[in-house]
């Protein structure tokens, strides 16, 4: 499989989704929308919501190169605004850029809480879930509101996002 990294209006990336599935139905392409579910605290309610983990981005599956006509598809479905590194030098993702795409991809589109313990230096220890296989790129831990924050970089761009855990008591 080659994914390719697609750069849409910031906030419409589901209704870009829907416009290029409705008017390529059966197309070969799969395209991924990557969701973070985070625990927001307002007015003294705690509400489960969806934020994107790479605002504006869009991942494009599929099988070998892009074809002539699929490229022009996606091109001129409203809300495209470019192909990462560039719409004249279309390649498909690699080294570290494939890694972290696959990583969220394979824990599905939605990255749900990571269930984690602390051990005797107070370092945290990922059982399972998004942050499993990040630890290193953990930067800070906010215990209290459960949230871990990571430094991630997509075409040598590094930027920080969130991720929610739950605290588990130790194997």
């Amino acid at each position: 499989m080659e994914y390719y990294a697609i750069q849409v209006k910031t906030g419409s990336e589901e209704k870009y989704i829907h416009l290029f599935t409705s008017k390529h139905p059966g197309s070969p392409i799969t395209l991924h929308f990557l969701q973070r579910r985070m625990a927001i605290r307002r007015n003294g309610k705690v509400l489960q919501e969806l934020a994107p983990i790479f605002p504006g981005y869009l991942f494009a599956e599929l099988e070998g190169p892009i074809p002539n006509t699929l490229y022009w598809a996606l091109r001129k479905t409203d809300g495209f605004f470019r192909f990462l590194k560039s719409n004249q030098d279309v390649h498909p993702l690699s080294g570290h850029d494939l890694e972290i795409v696959t990583h969220f991809i394979k824990s599905g589109s939605i990255a749900e809480k990571s269930k984690v313990y602390f051990d005797e230096q107070d370092r945290i220890v990922v059982q399972e879930g998004p942050l499993k296989g990040l630890e290193g790129s953990i930067i800070k831990v906010d215990k209290r509101k459960g949230r871990a924050k990571i430094r991630l970089d997509l075409d040598n761009a590094p930027f920080t996002i969130d991720l929610a855990f739950e605290v588990i008591s130790r194997v």
